[in-house]
């Protein structure tokens, strides 16, 4: 795999850029190549029998899948043998479906993957398993308890987000509508977009006007922030949180999303008040809003702890560490490597 990639990017120099979907297909086209039998992670499912959804791709979908057929083709061309263009449809569909993306301890972006024994599993948004990473591996790990002939069940998308914005991610990615006990009973919907409790209260077309904004400039913030300045950034969460803020409370979720991307461009400036100022409003409403054993709540935690060592709050960042420990021996298990690197993290304080 090493010397596919090594060779395309020998060729192409600085212009080297495919995407991760398509550096991921083209390593499975290779290893198909190379290994045409099952691999161990495919006793259970192999990669050609994950579901692609064909039928129910927009034109939309199908221009990107054949953007990423173009590009495969561009940086790959003297490396790989390629199956017909309907087979690569069907390749590209299927790994958009089924792909995992690997994070580290602070939820941080390192790649893609598949895991086809592991995609096996179904949604639920009150899950009772996690997947976590351990160098290539993936492990499940129970979050609740599991009787004999239970089914397991994962999340496939951010939980933080009411029931609506849950069902629209997951009919848009992977073309169904969730009927979990949370989606049905919408138990935590109230609290999720809880509303500023004010003399005058807000009519419930305000409410709806500004979950509609919310819901835009989040799109917004996803598109401007490939080009736009940390300031100007930092800008556009201010602005936005200070006009949700006239209706939501803090515990919002729309207000803690927009604190979280707030809470990131400050990391990026190395403005280590400013994130601990948001990280520190973000992490009693995620620890309600999230399941039990939560890598977000975990993530939080270890995003403090460091940020009071660096600042030089000894007592506040043990105890954030400790808390993200706890959360995280449950869910990464406790030999893993993030465990023994934030306990010597401890250590050295």
């Amino acid at each position: 795999m090493h010397k596919l990639e090594c060779s395309a990017m020998c060729i192409f120099g600085q212009k080297w850029n495919p995407s991760e979907t398509v550096r991921l297909t083209a390593r499975i086209l290779a290893k198909q190549k190379i290994h045409p039998e099952r691999t161990q992670s495919e006793k259970l499912l192999g990669v050609k029998e994950f579901e692609s959804h064909l039928d129910k791709l927009d034109n939309e979908k199908r221009e990107l899948i054949q953007n990423d057929i173009a590009a495969l083709h561009h940086f790959y061309s003297k490396h790989i043998e390629y199956p017909d263009n309907a087979a690569l449809v069907v390749l590209f569909a299927q790994v958009n479906c089924n792909g995992f993306t690997i994070e580290d301890e602070e939820l941080s972006h390192l790649g893609s993957a598949v895991f086809p024994d592991v995609a096996l599993m179904n949604h639920s948004c009150c899950p009772n398993v996690i997947v976590t990473y351990k160098g290539t591996l993936a492990e499940v790990r129970a979050v609740q308890e599991i009787e004999p002939g239970d089914e397991v069940f994962t999340s496939y998308i951010d939980l933080l987000y009411p029931t609506e914005d849950r069902n629209d991610r997951l009919r848009d990615s992977y073309f169904f509508t969730c009927d979990c006990r949370e989606c049905t009973t919408k138990e935590k919907d109230k609290e999720k977009l809880e509303i500023r409790k004010l003399s005058d209260p807000p009519s419930a077309e305000v409410v709806q006007d500004m979950i509609r904004y919310a819901r835009n400039v989040i799109e917004k913030f996803r598109r401007v922030k490939h080009y736009k300045s940390p300031s100007e950034l930092l800008e556009v969460c201010e602005l936005s949180l200070d006009k949700m803020g006239s209706v939501f409370e803090d515990s919002n979720v729309y207000m803690l999303h927009m604190m979280y991307q707030a809470m990131g461009v400050c990391l990026y400036m190395q403005d280590w008040e400013g994130a601990l100022r948001y990280g520190q409003k973000i992490i009693k409403p995620y620890s309600k809003h999230y399941p039990l054993y939560s890598l977000n709540v975990a993530s939080m935690w270890l995003k403090l702890g460091r940020l009071y060592m660096a600042l030089e709050n000894r007592t506040a960042g043990m105890k954030a560490l400790k808390k993200a420990i706890g959360i995280m021996e449950v869910a990464h298990g406790k030999d893993h490597l993030y465990i023994s690197e934030i306990k010597k993290e401890l250590e050295d304080h």
